[in-house]
């Protein structure tokens, strides 16, 4: 059996290539060895790739969102055994600390160890996965990887990002950015039955397509409408119950503040690189909440069931699939959104 194996390494910014690179092994009692059969490109790689992570060292293996097959496991894991599939969440958590006890899983004080962060990641044929009991989850039977692929990362952003907005029946939401995170923070909303949920974004083809997949009940344009004074003619003057930033960029985050109703709740879920003016003289006698933060991905059993049950479908969003070896090619379809790209998915070769 080879000691090699082919992996996405960040060299600093603007400069990543497919290299060959030693299979990872087995260094704690916790850890299992996955073999990577289907992974993704997520905004934050983009990050990555630019220098906007600088917290990322060169010579990173990329990529936080995967499916694979178990194909060894430690002495002290117990719930699985080679062969098994797994969907594996985008964080590490060692179900001991003060926060891991709380379910805040994204500040486990024992490393918070993100994939293709601050350990190396999954666009490579294998992976190392730290505390495999607590970060891997049963693939059930009847299921694809690509029926669960989002659930490590993506979808339990989205799903993180509406349970943070409070959200009330009847409500209406509007999801800033209308990505792959701020689809998913639209289908999970749905979850907490809002009246009406709000795409906004500059693109008119990912408005319509978040409509046409029913995550979306309208979309709007903010080079067209006027968003916060649309959003308030919808309510009776008030503004959105509930809006959640998922893009990371001034605009949107502007945008999520200036269309809250008084007493509402921002929730923020998009990365950030730069700092944001946060305007308190006008928003404290507003009442307003704002809540924010990293994915606890907490919620990945009960998301596989509600995928189980029908109740969630994000298949739509994967529109690219390549093999592991076009990789930089398919970060070029990714950035580029070539004919409409919303998710790309890397395959294991063949």
């Amino acid at each position: 059996m080879s000691e090699t194996m082919k992996a996405y390494v960040y060299h600093g910014p603007e400069n990543m290539s497919l290299d060959i690179v030693p299979k990872p092994k087995i260094q704690e009692p916790t850890d299992a060895i996955v073999k990577v059969t289907t992974s993704t490109i997520c905004g934050t790689d983009k990050h990555i790739r630019h220098g906007g992570l600088p917290e990322v060292e060169p010579g990173r293996i990329i990529g936080h969102e995967f499916c694979g097959v178990v194909e060894e496991v430690g002495s002290a894991v117990t719930k699985f055994k080679p062969g098994d599939r797994v969907a594996v969440s985008c964080v590490t958590q060692c179900m001991e600390c003060y926060y891991c006890r709380r379910g805040m899983y994204s500040q486990c004080v024992d490393g918070s160890w993100i994939f293709g962060y601050m350990i190396d990641g999954c666009q490579a044929d294998y992976v190392r996965v730290p505390y495999a009991d607590s970060g891997m989850h049963l693939i059930p039977e009847g299921l694809t990887d690509e029926d669960v692929l989002f659930v490590g990362d993506i979808l339990s952003t989205g799903y993180y990002g509406a349970e943070m907005g409070r959200i009330q029946p009847g409500d209406t939401v509007a999801v800033f950015g209308s990505g792959p995170v701020g689809m998913c923070a639209m289908a999970t909303a749905r979850l907490w039955g809002p009246a009406n949920i709000v795409a906004v974004d500059i693109d008119d083809s990912r408005l319509d397509f978040a409509i046409r997949n029913g995550w979306a009940d309208m979309g709007l344009n903010p080079n067209k409408v006027d968003v916060p004074e649309a959003l308030r003619a919808m309510t009776e003057g008030r503004g959105a119950d509930v809006t959640i930033e998922a893009n990371g960029f001034e605009p949107t985050f502007q945008g999520a503040i200036n269309s809250v109703r008084s007493g509402g709740t921002v929730s923020i879920i998009g990365v950030f690189e730069t700092p944001q003016t946060v305007e308190m003289n006008k928003l404290w006698i507003k009442n307003i909440t704002i809540a924010m933060g990293l994915v606890n991905a907490n919620r990945i059993p009960e998301l596989i069931n509600l995928i189980k049950a029908g109740k969630i479908n994000m298949k739509p969003l994967i529109t690219h699939t390549l093999p592991l070896s076009k990789v930089a090619e398919a970060y070029d379809i990714f950035e580029e959104r070539r004919d409409n790209a919303i998710k790309v998915v890397l395959k294991a070769d063949a």
